[in-house]
């Protein structure tokens, strides 16, 4: 008799979609739905048809239904039940990092270098480590994104309602979000914004880039100068209106003034200097954050950067013989 064991057979799925889920996109359900399916994965069952709507082919920017059979081909994939592979150091780390939680949503001040989701080679996210963390939030979804390298607070919806409410702020502008930037030389008091097109490209190496391009998708980002370093540097404030991917790091490429530590859009020398001063990243933090409330007075919340970010503005008030500030 064989001792092999026999696996049982995949069989296509099918999803009825509820009014939760009604107005996402298809490619954001799947990515939700497949926990631990790599994002190429998806996007190639949907490229070659495996995935349908109502039996028929659906490109990845289709926007649910409520009432919808998705069909969902055989797909051998982790168990759900499975934990995503975070450290218990990584995990206290998160949840000393929260800011602000309730019954609907949390607030992270989330550290440099972590990214906001698995995918592209990386096993975890924050998003991974959250529903880790939480694992009786079983609606857990990430509000926004901020890029690998950028620190500062982060917005989860503990709930499909709360996550579309905030969806739609986001898409009317109503939550208002602020970072400090440490940017290449003085940046001039009276530039107030940057308003330029920017145009996103996916590289043959599949690396995101953006440029200031004509054809591009219209977008502003609001500058007030925090500190002066000399002619060195400046810290300044940033308030991206639009939210397009690496706005305010090609904004203030474009304006001359590039950030320290951008190894995309930075500028080498400048960076180098930084980091000879010991800031080893980028410097970009998302250190505010207006939420509304679905009654009283928006959610207002701040977050400080981290030690090694304050370090370097110290060594750097001294490098350049200015008053240190903020």
């Amino acid at each position: 008799m064989s001792n092999s064991v026999i696996s049982e057979p995949l069989r296509v799925e099918f999803v009825e979609i509820g009014d939760g889920f009604a107005g996402q996109r298809i490619d954001n359900f799947l990515i939700s739905h497949l926990k631990g399916a790599p994002k190429t994965l998806i996007y190639r069952i949907l490229r070659k048809g495996e995935v349908r709507a109502n039996k028929k082919r659906v490109k990845p920017e289709y926007r649910l239904q409520a009432g919808d059979i998705i069909r969902i081909p055989p797909l051998r994939l982790p168990p759900p039940d499975q934990p995503p592979a975070v450290g218990r150091g990584l995990l206290e780390r998160l949840e000393a990092a929260i800011v602000y939680e309730d019954k609907q949503l949390l607030v992270v001040n989330k550290p440099a270098g972590i990214a906001v989701h698995g995918g592209s080679g990386l096993q975890f996210g924050i998003i991974e480590a959250f529903r880790q963390l939480r694992p009786q939030c079983k609606e857990l979804e990430l509000v926004h994104r901020l890029d690998r390298d950028t620190s500062g607070l982060l917005l989860l919806a503990k709930k499909r309602s709360q996550l579309r409410r905030l969806h739609a702020a986001l898409r009317n502008d109503s939550i208002g979000k602020g970072y400090m930037a440490l940017v290449a030389g003085n940046w001039p008091t009276s530039r107030k914004q940057v308003n330029a097109p920017l145009l996103r490209s996916n590289l043959r190496s599949g690396e995101r880039m953006v440029e200031v391009n004509p054809a591009g998708k219209e977008s502003l980002t609001l500058f007030s100068v925090l500190q002066r370093f000399g002619s060195l540097a400046t810290l300044v404030e940033a308030s991206p209106v639009t939210g397009r991917t690496h706005q305010i790091r090609v904004h203030a490429r474009y304006a001359g003034h590039p950030i320290a530590g951008d190894n995309k859009y930075g500028d080498d020398s400048f960076s180098k200097t930084i980091r000879e001063l010991g800031g080893k990243r980028l410097f970009l933090h998302a250190h505010w954050l207006r939420i509304p409330q679905e009654e009283g007075p928006a959610l207002e919340l701040r977050a400080a950067p981290d030690v090694s970010w304050t370090t370097t503005l110290e060594k750097l008030s001294e490098y350049t013989n200015t008053p240190a500030g903020v």
